[in-house]
């Protein structure tokens, strides 16, 4: 009776097991991305926050990624770590839902992110003078609330989708909770998720995808056709930032996408550890370091509260 309720109340994470004292190693690693992710992401909030002239759309957006990547990293790395610190590798249902929630928002978010930053340097390259008649107060607020807001309420719904399930198992083959892993463990059809799932897909990635491939070619095109240099370098050099957080972060979702599809043993223990986390470590890492380096002027901010505190 015992093992049946366990068995119903607890997922268990199966990819722990064969790792044995190399753990130790994994933990350490983890403590020291996650305590630098939090580190340089809320260094970029405070730069920003604190200084008023950095108080424009650009770089509110730019502090939303970076609250993105705590909020993800949140997600993640504290069940990790104390997994990888444990000898018992289970989760209950409420805290994997959780979780899932946390990921798979975080994911989302990070694309609407994208696409409103992209949305952003395309009015303000190719439509210079509209700028700040469209770029009101009010017209980010309203961007950022849709961000946040619609991702929230479609991965909401899915997850209740998942939720209602009737399961037969309780192994999940990854380091964290994924829906698409426990859709698997279904007794029952799930068409009804599946097609769920591809709308969710369509309307928070592909759409956002295609939206942000179209305005940096756009841009692109508007800078090939300037006869001024230092227009096309100032657009380049704003525009980069962004095109390189978009590329790194694209390839590091699409892997994960691509580990998802293959059965279990199909591939090197280290590639699926590497695929399954990569969009969860490397931007949230890699995002604060390219911002913070290439705009002067969260880079001089940066190190005037760096100053600060060494004197203090």
């Amino acid at each position: 009776m015992m093992e049946n309720e366990t068995l119903s109340s607890y997922f268990y994470f199966t990819s722990f097991n064969s790792q044995g004292l190399t753990r130790y190693v994994f933990f350490s690693l983890g403590l020291m991305l996650y305590v630098s992710i939090v580190f340089f992401n809320s260094f970029i909030i405070a730069a920003i926050i604190l200084d008023t002239s950095l108080h424009k759309p650009m770089y509110i957006l730019i502090s939303c990624l970076s609250a993105n990547a705590l909020y993800g990293s949140f997600g993640l790395f504290p069940r990790l770590l104390l997994d990888l610190h444990s000898d018992i590798h289970t989760i209950s249902h409420s805290a994997c839902f959780i979780q899932i929630f946390i990921i798979y928002t975080y994911a989302s978010y990070e694309f609407t992110l994208l696409t409103a930053m992209a949305y952003d340097r395309y009015i303000a390259i190719c439509q210079p003078l509209q700028y700040h008649s469209i770029m009101t107060v009010k017209w980010i607020a309203l961007i950022i609330a849709g961000v946040w807001i619609y991702p929230m309420f479609t991965i909401g719904v899915g997850l209740f989708l998942t939720v209602r399930l009737p399961l037969c198992g309780n192994n999940i083959v990854k380091l964290y909770c994924s829906n698409w892993a426990i859709v698997h463990l279904s007794c029952v059809s799930t068409t009804v998720n599946n097609l769920y799932g591809f709308f969710v897909a369509v309307t928070t990635i592909f759409i956002p995808f295609a939206f942000i491939l179209y305005t940096y070619l756009h841009i692109l095109i508007i800078c090939q056709r300037s006869s001024s240099a230092v227009y096309k370098q100032k657009a380049l050099h704003t525009c980069l930032p962004h095109i390189v957080s978009f590329v790194n972060y694209s390839i590091a979702f699409f892997c994960e996408i691509t580990f998802s599809r293959y059965q279990p043993g199909e591939l090197p223990e280290i590639v699926v550890v590497i695929l399954s986390l990569e969009f969860l470590i490397i931007p949230p890492l890699l995002n604060p370091l390219v911002y913070g380096l290439n705009f002067p002027e969260i880079r001089r901010k940066m190190c005037h509260v760096a100053c600060e505190r060494t004197e203090a």
